[in-house]
């Protein structure tokens, strides 16, 4: 183990600036927020899940550094950023002299978020995943957004979300509540239908059931 911790990684100079550039890369062309407050985020439930579940506290550590470093390779291109990102990860945490068999994990979840290519290949990129796509709410969309839109309109529609487990922990609640003025629900399916089975996927690597509850009602 090694005494690289989350809260060092979320205070490292150079993560910092990656991430930046990373946000300001997407912000060019028209992506919702993903610097910050979304790694953040990602990072604070990919943790919460695991650690909720039992997991050992390293474990639930490095997922939540994982989950903060997720979106880095998105400074070189949107393209192939899970798999850019996991390089740069392996670089900057080798240099930190973190060991081989906590990068290794790291870089797989790292590499493995994205829904084009992801694959829950273990605990923790299962809890980075679910993290990641449950991360739904207005504040994502950059000012007023783009009406035209239909990720700004989805997101900018979601005007509550939170997850929660069931009281035996055997599932996973991401509870949305949508203005249908402004977003359908139908809409929010064209777009995050392929994250949603994606999470359940993960959540069944994790040994629990994955749930969406939409206005109340449930969805899956």
């Amino acid at each position: 183990m090694s005494n690289i911790t989350y809260k060092y990684i979320k205070q490292n100079s150079d993560v910092k600036t990656y991430i930046e550039h990373a946000d300001k890369a997407l912000e060019s062309m028209g992506y919702t927020e993903h610097c910050g407050p979304h790694a953040a985020i990602t990072a604070e439930a990919a943790y919460d899940i695991l650690h909720t579940l039992g997991h050992p506290e390293r474990e639930c550590e490095l997922a939540q550094i994982a989950g903060y470093m997720h979106d880095i390779g998105n400074c070189v291109n949107r393209a192939n950023h899970a798999q850019t990102g996991a390089i740069m990860a392996l670089n900057l945490l080798t240099q930190l002299a973190m060991p081989a068999e906590e990068i290794a994990v790291i870089i797989s979840a790292i590499g493995n978020h994205d829904e084009n290519t992801a694959t829950p290949v273990n605990a923790i990129a299962a809890a980075v995943i679910l993290a990641d796509k449950m991360d739904v709410r207005r504040s994502r969309v950059r000012g007023e957004g783009d009406i035209n839109d239909i990720h700004d309109r989805v997101n900018y529609a979601c005007v509550q979300s939170r997850y929660y487990f069931s009281e035996d922990k055997s599932e996973l609640f991401l509870d949305l509540i949508i203005d249908k003025e402004i977003s359908s629900i139908m809409e929010y399916f064209e777009i995050f239908l392929q994250r949603m089975s994606l999470c359940r996927r993960s959540a069944e690597k994790l040994g629990i059931s994955f749930r969406l509850v939409m206005n109340n009602s449930k969805i899956v």
